[in-house]
């Protein structure tokens, strides 16, 4: 398998031929999209661990929607059903995936909360109230303590973006896929930059008319991470 360098015009790309699959069955992809806001709202009920359960099971939703994805540009149908599909087909290592990516982010919410300083750790666990005077003087703190998690984030985002496809398409096992995963985004990073930056203006515009953009935008880009994974990873039988 060959890890393809594109264009940096391919980021809008990918989210042209994304929402190309989302017209074919824009009803099934708002249900199925609405089904997993609805499962994340619920397991946010439960304090704590509801985020870090939605968290481990992420990535087993997200191979079912590719899995549909494939499915779709084949000519087969996109069903509900998809949406659980991850979960008959390798689940244990995609929940290692989300166990990898959890564990980063509780480090990274440590190291947020080092660089913040006292003030700032005592805001968050304890939910103490400060006075106007110590707002100011942890404000400095905050932006640097988010400029470090931003950095530190964009590596785990990397590592997990394109792990979970690999895990269900290719077989990897889950650290050689988040090692390949970051390879190739960090190989695409030109593309990647233009398609963050689309997906924000895309995001401003879909929340003007009361939200009701997103569920346009949100089933767009589940599929433009299938489409841009089928425009970087080849086989190296397809390449010779």
């Amino acid at each position: 398998m060959e890890v393809r360098q594109v264009d940096a015009k391919q980021g809008w790309q990918w989210i042209v031929r994304g929402f190309s699959l989302f017209r074919q069955v824009p009803v099934v992809w708002i249900l199925l999209c609405a089904t997993l806001l609805l499962i994340a709202a619920t397991l946010a009920l439960i304090p704590m661990a509801g985020q870090f359960i939605f968290t481990l099971l992420s990535p087993v939703f997200l191979a079912g929607l590719m899995m549909g994805c494939k499915n779709l540009e084949q000519g087969g149908a996109l069903e509900l059903s998809h949406l659980v599909a991850g979960f008959k087909n390798s689940p244990t290592p995609l929940i290692t995936i989300g166990g990898i990516y959890l564990v980063g982010q509780v480090l990274i919410l440590g190291v947020f909360m080092l660089v913040g300083g006292d003030v700032l750790m005592g805001l968050l666990l304890e939910g103490k109230r400060v006075d106007e005077n110590e707002l100011k003087s942890v404000s400095g703190d905050m932006l640097s303590a988010s400029l470090v998690a931003l950095t530190l984030s964009i590596p785990l985002m990397m590592a997990a973006w394109f792990a979970p496809l690999l895990v269900i398409f290719r077989d990897m096992p889950p650290l050689d896929a988040m090692r390949l995963s970051f390879f190739a985004c960090l190989k695409n990073i030109m593309a990647f930059q233009i398609y963050a930056v689309i997906l924000v203006v895309l995001t401003v515009i879909a929340t003007i008319p009361y939200g009701l953009g997103l569920f346009v935008l949100i089933p767009t880009l589940f599929a433009s991470i299938y489409v841009s994974y089928n425009d970087i990873f080849i086989d190296t039988a397809e390449t010779a």
